[in-house]
């Protein structure tokens, strides 16, 4: 086995210091391959070292302009340090570069909707969907940017995508619920608040909602 697939299997079986040695080995070896040097930077990014990791994949870079990896390795640096801005043109480059896999669109997506540009992000989310259709947690980031630009039943349908996942998945059912209100079909969204609360007895958006549910439909009765 090669020093970049041992590495690798260290890192797999969470051996960090012999991955590290397998990376430097690897990169003495071929100084001009990026691998080496991603690998090295998802190590130290692994280990929440990102001043180091950063530096690993802009040599990728400087070794090789069209290692994909090494953009979407840089735009993770950035997005763990909230860094949103500045983890958007890595995660471009990225795909630009050839990375047609779901984590590439998704990470882009969710760098724009949390500086709030969510018409931007949506067809970021929608391509990580398509490229992973099982993936509850993607389906529900795009259920929220949907409901963010207000086209509420692309939002249900989306949010009962992931309960259909996930059926444990308290925000899609709190967000569902959020979502019939919207629609005027407090039963059905209470449902929802009760299930999210089931799931997560601490979910305080939940347990709010419910309460104000509850309050109206009582209100409701009494005229």
């Amino acid at each position: 086995m090669d020093h970049l697939n041992q590495g690798i299997q260290y890192m797999q079986e969470q051996k960090y210091e012999e991955a590290a040695q397998s990376f430097t080995k690897a990169i003495d070896e071929n100084p001009n391959e990026p691998l080496g040097y991603i690998n090295f930077g998802n190590l130290l990014l692994h280990m929440n070292d990102p001043e180091r990791a950063e530096r690993f994949f802009e040599k990728a870079i400087e070794v090789d302009q069209d290692a994909a990896t090494a953009y979407y390795g840089l735009g993770n640096v950035y997005y763990e340090q909230e860094q949103y801005e500045k983890a958007q043109k890595p995660f471009q480059q990225a795909i630009q570069k050839g990375l047609e896999e779901s984590d590439a669109y998704y990470m882009l997506g969710l760098t724009l909707l949390y500086q709030e540009q969510f018409k931007l992000a949506m067809p970021y989310l929608l391509r990580a969907t398509e490229l992973s259709p099982e993936d509850a947690e993607i389906h529900f980031q795009y259920g929220m940017c949907l409901a963010q630009v207000d086209l509420i039943d692309d939002a249900i349908g989306t949010f009962h995508k992931v309960i259909q996942l996930n059926d444990e998945h308290s925000d899609a059912h709190y967000n569902l619920g959020v979502a019939l209100l919207y629609k005027e079909d407090p039963h059905q969204a209470m449902q929802h608040f009760e299930k999210a609360l089931e799931i997560q007895p601490d979910h305080m958006l939940a347990s709010h909602a419910k309460a104000k549910v509850e309050e109206a439909l009582s209100q409701d009765s009494e005229e």
